[in-house]
């Protein structure tokens, strides 16, 4: 039981491996930096992961690509538009809105309310066709089905 417990316990602890602290910028603000933008860039091995939870050798690359562009005095925006460049909008884990991702953004909501229109549109359709009344000959045509079925 206690080696159960034991294993439990340390593939608890596996996400905090991950990130590697050889490579740390000297500078404590500059590294506090790169860690903040690690947590904002997707591992594009792991795909749902940061490159600051992954163990995965590119994910080792970009945070030491991350630290040159801090040590370097890039602005974050400088660095993520680098990386956007190379590795395309996917690497962002928040995706910016522009008008490539506005469509993905939108979606949801207009087909949300198409649907609200549809379903209001059909809905009164539906109100209104109980409203009408049967014309005369409608009226004898179903007294005359309604007669021959009883």
């Amino acid at each position: 039981m206690r080696r159960i417990a034991l294993i439990f316990l340390l593939l608890l602890a596996v996400p905090a491996f991950a990130y590697d602290a050889s490579g740390a910028l000297p500078d404590p603000a500059q590294e506090a930096r790169a860690r903040e933008l690690f947590r904002e860039l997707r591992c594009m091995v792991c795909q749902n992961q940061s490159i600051d939870d992954s163990d995965a050798p590119l994910a080792k690359d970009l945070r030491a690509l991350v630290r040159e562009r801090v040590a370097a005095g890039d602005s974050e925006e400088d660095i993520k538009d680098f990386l956007v460049d190379r590795y395309g909008e996917f690497v962002l884990l928040k995706p910016r809105l522009s008008g490539g991702t506005l469509i993905l953004w939108a979606g949801p909501v207009a087909v949300l309310l198409l649907g609200v229109v549809f379903a209001l549109g059909a809905s009164r359709r539906e109100r209104q066709g109980a409203r009408e009344e049967l014309t005369a000959e409608e009226q004898k045509k179903l007294d005359a089905i309604l007669r021959r079925d009883a």
